[in-house]
This record gives C-alpha cells, sequence and structure tokens, in this order.
C-alpha cells in the first residue's frame, strides 16, 4: 500500500497545483477575460493609460471596445467610445465596477478612433485600423 499511496498523494498534489495555478491566472488577469467575453472576435489593440486600458477587438467589418479600470470592485465614472470615420461615436459611459462597454460599430472599410476614460484619465488612439 506504500507505493499506491505514495501515488495517489503525487496525483493530488499535482491536481491541486494545477487548480491553484489556474486560480491565479483567473485572479490576475479579470478584466481581459471581461473583456473578452463581451467582445466578440479577436483583439487588436490594447491602448493602456494611468487608470485603465481599453481593449479594440475585431470580427470581420465590426470593431468593439471596453474601457477596464486598473483596481476593480468600486464604481467609478469611466467610458468608452467608437467612432468610424465620417461617422457618429458610439458611446458608453456612467459609473461603472468593472467595465465601460462593450460598444460596437460597423466600420467597414473605414478608420475608427477609439477613447476611454476612468476617473478622469484617459487615452484616444488616434485614427487606425484603416
Amino acid at each position: 500500500m506504500g507505493q499506491v499511496g505514495a501515488g495517489i498523494r503525487r496525483r493530488l498534489t499535482l491536481g491541486t497545483a494545477v487548480l491553484t495555478a489556474a486560480g491565479l491566472l483567473a485572479v490576475a488577469v479579470p478584466q481581459q477575460a471581461q473583456a473578452a467575453a463581451a467582445c466578440p472576435g479577436r483583439k487588436v489593440r490594447t491602448l493602456p493609460f494611468a487608470t485603465g486600458s481599453v481593449l479594440v477587438y475585431q470580427r470581420g467589418s465590426h470593431v468593439c471596445a471596453v474601457t477596464v479600470p486598473k483596481q476593480t470592485g468600486t464604481k467609478r465614472q469611466m467610458s468608452v467610445s467608437v467612432q468610424p470615420r465620417g461617422g457618429r461615436p458610439v458611446v458608453d459611459s456612467g459609473r461603472f465596477a468593472y467595465r465601460a462597454g462593450p460598444v460596437t460599430v460597423h466600420a467597414g472599410n473605414r478608420c475608427v478612433l477609439v477613447r476611454g476614460t476612468v476617473s478622469g484619465r484617459s487615452v484616444s488612439s488616434g485614427w487606425i485600423l484603416c
């Protein structure tokens, strides 16, 4: 029973280590995981700034963006906007604890301007994805 018991203990230890690592990974990047669930497509840009980041996703001719704060859980003023060149911006603004957005536009072959703010600090992409 000694070798069998040791084998079981090894498997349990390995299983615990894998679950612990998965849990730490989930805690380490909750904002990006939430944003990925909110926007379809692949991430094409991350626009970092002092109090957060804007994550930009593209799927076909649609562009989607979310603003995530560096520290989640406390409601604060946030916004995100995506504007196709020649069009009007689509905006989500308010007091949020985890993210502003998602906002999605049909860009076609046009460039887009992406902006985001958290607690008065902001970022603007300039015209991108042209």
